[in-house]
């Protein structure tokens, strides 16, 4: 009988490993060693905490949660921590209050926490999803679900990766997950949230787990260096944190492994070692690499890519790294704040700073594009440093390339894209006046002013030029040319800026077609001979169909203001004026009814 009843104890309480009875304690990965046992200790994620200390303290607790994020941000954690809270028992010591209600502030171990912790309490079930994916899985938990828990106050499933369930798996989940008993919580985590049925989603209260930013990360693990008696540079630290992506399980697992490279040494860890084992660039080399092919020089770009494919990068990392200091440069120029961040280095602070100076954004954007795109061509290419070359080649002739602004002010067009006034002509704007955007000079314009005068001199002469009083003889011009839906939008969708021979600038009225300054010019030279400049501004009048219903509503209310008006329609209610005629309109009106009766034959007597 004894040898009966000891069976289950030994199942229950596994005895200890071999190697601990020898006094020989078993490694403990850092991922596990100092993963959170509170939410006190969760980093970079203090929304959610936010909202589950309150919902805690208001006694609001839902029955399902679905925890959401990339790999690595705590998600299995939480689960566990929430575990905790529902079932937190603290028994009255040593002139402590006892704690029997689901509280998160368990500032010590209670009954149940260690149990939970280790992933061995009867009353917290945890499944991997991936593994047990069909629905008699879930008819278990069904049936279990029913009976109340054996030990704690709460009775927990865990359920990882849920989106890996069956569709059928989820219906059967559906009806208990909506009601289920109130002993019983459902705490659900995935990294493929849209993978996860919307039905399990309403039924849920959603968490999104954010990636830990690079800085807060490098803090982190400088704590647990300091812990673990580590000497390591903070170059090197900051190198761990942005190889993790934002994962604290991953730069948790770098830092593993660099104390096991760096332990050889015997001295501080530093980030050359660091360099050579995650395969990446020295920093300071790609800002060398990334001035030298903003500056065009090929051969020296060249060279200094072989040099870090010589001392162990990756070619592709390399231009990851390279497209990392661009967005930064980006950043720096347009939000200079971004400077403050703890998680770049002086030196990138300092360099990226002046090249953010001297850059424009369309040279950064394309030499992003530029790299983005190397990058996909590098990831199926049999022969990564030679197509690595090939894109700093690209790169170095687009940096050579002049901006749009450049171009057109080389080819004779000032700023905004219009004709450089000839010497001594009157200026084309007021002085403070906003410049307008030009939308698309015509192509033979670009050609003509390029081309040498020897070249204009044997052109045939233009036909006699057109001349345009103002808007409205446009408006007309476009009637007579029998150009209807281009006279419709000229009166509902431009709203003018300015107009004079040659030149139009206009606010697109709301609706408007953007295609429509690009048609007009092509109408406008097409109609006059002449090569007119169409541009967008801003702070235009009103359309002509604007100003007309203007007109109309100005006339109705003062017709309705008048007393004899006002007492007709008080005495037929219901009426209403249909139309407002003045005496040019009874003048038009009757010309148009002579005209009418002119065509007519006469009636036979």
């Amino acid at each position: 009988m004894d040898d009966e009843h000891s069976a289950p104890s030994d199942a229950l309480f596994p005895a200890e490993p071999q190697a601990k009875r020898e006094g020989q304690a078993a490694y403990r990965v850092l991922a596990r060693k100092y993963r959170p046992s509170g939410f006190s200790d969760l980093i970079g994620q203090e929304p959610m905490v936010r909202t589950l200390e309150n919902a805690f303290e208001l006694n609001r607790i839902h029955q399902a949660y679905l925890l959401t994020g990339v790999r690595g941000v705590g998600k299995t954690t939480t689960a566990r921590i929430l575990a905790r809270a529902f079932n937190y028992e603290l028994p009255a010591q040593d002139g402590r209050a006892a704690v029997d209600r689901p509280t998160i502030h368990m500032d010590a171990l209670g009954a149940h926490c260690q149990a939970i912790i280790d992933s061995r309490h009867p009353d917290v079930l945890e499944m991997d999803a991936a593994s047990h994916t069909g629905i008699d899985d879930i008819r278990e938990i069904i049936e279990n679900a029913r009976y109340r828990p054996v030990m704690a106050r709460v009775k927990v499933y865990i359920i990882d990766e849920v989106h890996m369930l069956s569709k059928a798996a989820f219906n059967g989940l559906l009806k208990t997950l909506e009601e289920p008993p109130e002993h019983v919580k459902f705490i659900f985590a995935t990294t493929e949230i849209d993978k996860v049925p919307v039905t399990v989603r309403s039924r849920c209260q959603r968490f999104d787990l954010r990636r830990i930013d690079a800085g807060l990360l490098a803090a982190h693990l400088r704590k647990i260096c300091d812990l673990e008696s580590v000497t390591i540079e903070d170059e090197a630290l900051a190198m761990v944190a942005r190889a993790a992506e934002g994962s604290a399980r991953d730069a948790l697992s770098l830092l593993d492994q660099a104390i096991a490279h760096g332990a050889a040494g015997g001295g501080a860890i530093a980030a050359q070692d660091l360099r050579l084992m995650l395969g990446v660039a020295d920093k300071s080399r790609v800002i060398d690499l990334f001035e030298a092919a903003m500056k065009g020089e090929i051969a020296a770009a060249i060279a200094l890519l072989q040099e870090q494919y010589d001392g162990g990068a990756d070619p592709a990392q390399v231009l990851l790294e390279l497209a990392e200091f661009t967005h930064l440069v980006t950043r720096l120029k347009l939000a200079p704040d971004a400077a403050q961040s703890n998680a770049l280095t002086e030196e990138e602070r300092r360099r990226g700073g002046d090249a953010a100076g001297t850059l424009s954004i369309s040279v950064l954007t394309r030499a992003w594009q530029i790299l983005m795109k190397g990058v996909d061509e590098l990831r199926s290419s049999p022969r990564p440093l030679a197509s690595a070359d090939m894109v700093l080649v690209r790169l170095t002739h687009a940096a050579e390339m002049p901006s749009p602004e450049e171009a057109l002010r080389k080819l004779g067009f000032g700023q905004g894209g219009a004709p450089r006034p000839a010497p001594g002509a009157a200026p084309a704007a007021a002085p403070g006046e906003r410049p307008p955007v030009a939308l698309a000079p015509a192509p033979s314009a670009l050609a003509t002013s390029a081309a040498p005068a020897q070249r204009r001199a044997a052109e045939p002469a233009p036909a006699a030029e057109v001349k345009i009083a103002d808007f409205r003889a446009l408006v007309a011009l476009a009637g007579e040319k029998r150009d209807i839906q281009l006279k419709i939008a000229l009166e509902t969708e431009v709203r003018l800026v300015r107009f004079e021979q040659g030149c139009i600038e206009f606010e697109l009225a709301p609706g408007g077609s953007t295609r429509l300054p690009q048609l007009l010019m092509q109408k406008l030279q097409d109609w006059t001979g002449t090569r007119w400049l169409v541009a967008l501004a801003a702070g235009g009048a009103p359309t002509l169909r604007e100003e007309a219903l203007a007109r109309e509503s100005e006339k109705r209310s003062g017709i309705e203001a008048d007393p004899l008006v006002a007492s007709i329609l008080a005495q037929f209610p219901g009426a209403e004026i249909v139309a407002v005629r003045g005496k040019e309109t009874e003048q038009a009106a009757t010309a148009g009814a002579e005209l009418a009766y002119d065509d007519e034959e006469p009636d036979d007597v």
